[in-house]
């Protein structure tokens, strides 16, 4: 369990958990967003969907779920300006003899090809092989989508299988490729990733 205080800082973000008083930065950058690029990109939202009640609904459920140790969303923010830069969330976790969560992350448009995914999703697999002692993390990525595959692959996650009709997305069953890390491998590429992210 992880409490609401909590935060990392690398070199270019602050990522934490969202907190109430984030509800200004959260509406307006949802709003600034661009046209989509790619079906995995987001879209701004409609301005009614935007509202107190909304963000304190999202605060709620993620602190339930942090508390069950069965989910966390946290959100990276850019150290110099203040504004949300993307979402990773460690999810479904299985402790047990299992020790797993499933890792998503999305980065808004305005910060993508900047390296600023995978400096937010390599301090979330740090996180959790650390902190909150997991031993694997497996991501489930859309076939098509090259970039995520490629920053799985970056940030030393391997290729395990393809998952015909996995998850059940906009309803309709999609095929996935799987790419999982475990501690022990990231413990190899970890002072590896640190001095390259650092030399970024």
């Amino acid at each position: 369990m992880i409490d609401h205080t909590f935060e990392i800082k690398t070199k270019r973000l602050i990522i934490r958990f969202f907190h109430e008083s984030d509800f200004e930065v959260w509406k307006n950058s949802l709003l600034a967003l661009p046209k989509a690029r790619n079906r995995w990109d987001r879209e701004a939202c409609d301005p009614k969907d935007l509202n107190k009640a909304a963000f304190k609904k999202i605060l709620s459920t993620h602190q339930k779920k942090r508390k069950a140790d069965a989910f966390y969303d946290l959100v990276a923010f850019d150290k110099k300006t203040g504004d949300l830069v993307g979402f990773c969330s460690l999810m479904d976790i299985s402790r047990g003899i299992f020790q797993n969560a499933y890792l998503g992350y999305r980065l808004l448009a305005p910060y993508w090809g900047k390296g600023f995914a995978k400096e937010m999703v390599h301090a979330i697999m740090k996180l959790a092989f650390t902190k909150l002692k997991l031993h694997r993390l497996e991501a489930g990525i859309e076939p098509a989508n090259k970039r995520s595959i490629a920053l799985a692959k970056t940030l030393g996650m391997r290729r395990e299988g393809y998952s015909p009709r996995r998850l059940l997305l906009d309803g309709k069953w999609l095929d996935m490729v799987i790419y999982a890390i475990t501690a022990e491998e990231m413990r190899v590429i970890s002072k590896a990733q640190d001095k390259k992210l650092a030399s970024n």
